[in-house]
């Protein structure tokens, strides 16, 4: 399998997914816009890590159905392999995108008291059963564009509260600046390696079904 016909394939389903990726991505920032003029900091603070691991294994169950679903759609896998795969694929995936992204995000903007909050570590029963869960889903239902929608609004609001635990009651305009170039980072690379380029990379022969599907030839 030559590389440039995967490429071609992680480009054709990129393309599907971008109005999906657009529509939960600008949700999500007229939703931190809003925090931030209308001066809620002081009471959404405090409840910033409890608000945290409700997203965050929310996002865990959506990217895990996604990433199982394209990767069932190329490769015909036993449930255990496909497990592997769509763990590892949501509960790594997820945890880049919002503890890890953020948290160096906090300590380079001057945040205090930022801690990395890794979810599987920290709560390990309210992530690791959201993913098993969504696998299952991925694996007998198969469909990955509304779930691919709510994962990026899932992973950029998670995103959020995780450096709204370190924000405290009040941030600067170069902190809010900051924020918003790591909520970018943090939210659209992870979310689509995971739900897209993850699951097709790792697949033996996707160009190939794809090729096969498109055109009508066996």
């Amino acid at each position: 399998m030559q590389m440039n016909e995967k490429a071609k394939l992680v480009v054709h389903e990129l393309k599907n997914h971008a109005p999906f990726t657009l529509f939960g991505s600008l949700t999500a920032i007229i939703f931190i816009i809003l925090i931030i003029k209308g001066n809620l900091l002081s009471s959404i603070s405090p409840h910033s890590e409890a608000i945290f691991y409700i997203l965050h294994p929310t996002h865990i169950f959506l990217s895990a159905i996604v990433t199982t679903t394209l990767y069932v759609k190329y490769n015909k896998k036993s449930l255990v392999f496909v497990m592997l795969i769509g763990c590892i694929g949501s509960i790594g995936i997820a945890t880049i995108s919002d503890s890890i992204i953020p948290y160096l995000g906090e300590l380079l903007v001057g945040l205090s008291n930022p801690g990395a909050h890794i979810g599987f570590l920290e709560q390990p029963f309210l992530t690791i059963p959201p993913a098993i869960i969504g696998v299952i889903l991925g694996y007998w239902k198969g469909f990955s564009k509304f779930p691919h929608a709510g994962h990026i609004l899932i992973s950029t609001w998670a995103s959020l509260f995780h450096i709204l635990m370190a924000v405290g009651n009040a941030i600067d305009v170069v902190q809010t600046i900051g924020i918003f170039i790591f909520l970018f980072l943090a939210v659209w690379l992870p979310c689509c390696t995971s739900d897209i380029i993850y699951p097709l990379i790792l697949a033996k022969s996707p160009y190939e079904v794809h090729r096969q599907k498109t055109t009508g030839t066996k």
